[in-house]
C-alpha cells in the first residue's frame, strides 16, 4: 500500500466519513498535479502525509488534521487570494457528503484556513497542521533550495526583482517571529535549521 493509499484510508475512516472516499481522493491527487504547480504538488503532500506519520501523535484529533493536510492545498492558483477558503470549502463539501459531523467537519475546515498564515492558529491541531506545511522551511539545505526554486517556477509571470522584494519580505517575517514554527514538537526538531535557510 502507498502512502496515499495509506494516508487517505487512515484518515478517511478516522473522520467518520462514510465509503472509501477514492473518488475525493482521486480529484484530489488530480488536482495536486496540475501542470502549473511546481512546489505545491504531490511532492509537497507526501512530504506532509510522511511528516504526519511521525508528528500526528502530537494531535488532539489526529484524523482531523490528516484530512485537512489532503486538502490544504486543493486548490492552488498563484493569481488568487482565496486559495485556502476555496480548499476549505471543498473539504467541507466533502465531507459533509460524506456524513461527517458538523463539528469535525468545522474543525478541518479551520484548520485548512490556518494555512493561509495571516494570523496566528487559534487551537493546537490547527498550529500542528500549519506546522507541518511549514516543515520545508527546516528541511536541508538541499530541500530548502530546491523549494525555492519550485516557487520562483510558480511565479514565473513576476518580474525578477519584484519577485525577490516580495520573497525576502515573506522569509523575513517568518525569521522575524518569536519562533518559526509553534508548536514544542517542531521548535525541537526543526526551529534551528529553518532559522539558518530563512537567514541564508
Amino acid at each position: 500500500m502507498t502512502l496515499f493509499e495509506r494516508s487517505w484510508a487512515r484518515a478517511w475512516r478516522g473522520v467518520g466519513a462514510r465509503g472509501d472516499g477514492l473518488s475525493s481522493r482521486d480529484r484530489l491527487l488530480a488536482a495536486y498535479r496540475e501542470m502549473h504547480r511546481a512546489y505545491h504538488t504531490l511532492q509537497h503532500l507526501g512530504e506532509c502525509l510522511t511528516l504526519f506519520e511521525t508528528a500526528g501523535v502530537q494531535a488532539d484529533r489526529p484524523s482531523e488534521v490528516e484530512i485537512a493536510l489532503w486538502f490544504h492545498d486543493a486548490v492552488y492558483d498563484v493569481v488568487a487570494v482565496d486559495n485556502e477558503e476555496r480548499s476549505a470549502a471543498w473539504a467541507e463539501s466533502a465531507l459533509r457528503e460524506a456524513g461527517v459531523d458538523e463539528p469535525a467537519i468545522e474543525r478541518v475546515r479551520a484548520a485548512v484556513l490556518a494555512t493561509r498564515h495571516a494570523v496566528p492558529a487559534a487551537t493546537h491541531d490547527e498550529r500542528l497542521t500549519v506546522d507541518i506545511d511549514l516543515a520545508v522551511l527546516g528541511a536541508s539545505m538541499e530541500r530548502f533550495a530546491e523549494y525555492e526554486i519550485q516557487i520562483r517556477r510558480e511565479y514565473g509571470f513576476v518580474p525578477e526583482a519584484l519577485f525577490h522584494e516580495k520573497r525576502r519580505a515573506i522569509l523575513d517575517g517568518f525569521l522575524r517571529r518569536e519562533s518559526v514554527f509553534a508548536t514544542p514538537w517542531f521548535v525541537v526538531r526543526f526551529e534551528a535549521a529553518a532559522r539558518r535557510n530563512l537567514s541564508r
